[in-house]
């Protein structure tokens, strides 16, 4: 005898994978904002080490830091010298998938000897 449905669950299936996707959604979202803050913080690093290097060269910090990182990004670097190094701090913005929060920055340090 074959199985028969009721009239009555009919799109129950639907019904529960509508109640689920915003939970996908959630997760989904989740790890791409986990992504954004890893990257986010690797080019806080590189932009750290080439404004550094900029600056052991005498070219400028802020210049080697801006274009170490991608064009979306907001870096802003700030350099200290004493003796025979310099030091360049790097401060970037972690972009937010969702209006509204804030994550914060993400800021990474280089020292590099002066090239006399």
């Amino acid at each position: 005898m074959p199985y028969r449905r009721e009239r009555g669950d009919r799109g129950q299936v639907a019904i529960e994978y509508l109640g689920f996707l915003p939970v996908l959604v959630l997760v989904a979202l989740a790890a791409v904002q986990l992504g954004l803050v890893a990257y986010t913080a690797q080019q806080a690093g590189t932009a750290a080490r080439a404004g550094a290097r900029a600056a052991s060269l005498d070219l400028g910090a802020q210049d080697g830091c801006a274009r170490a990182v991608s064009d979306w990004l907001s870096v802003g670097c700030t350099s200290s010298g004493g003796g025979d190094e310099v030091t360049v701090t790097a401060t970037v913005d972690i972009p937010s998938v969702v209006p509204g929060w804030d994550f914060g920055t993400a800021t990474r340090t280089a020292t590099m000897p002066l090239d006399h």
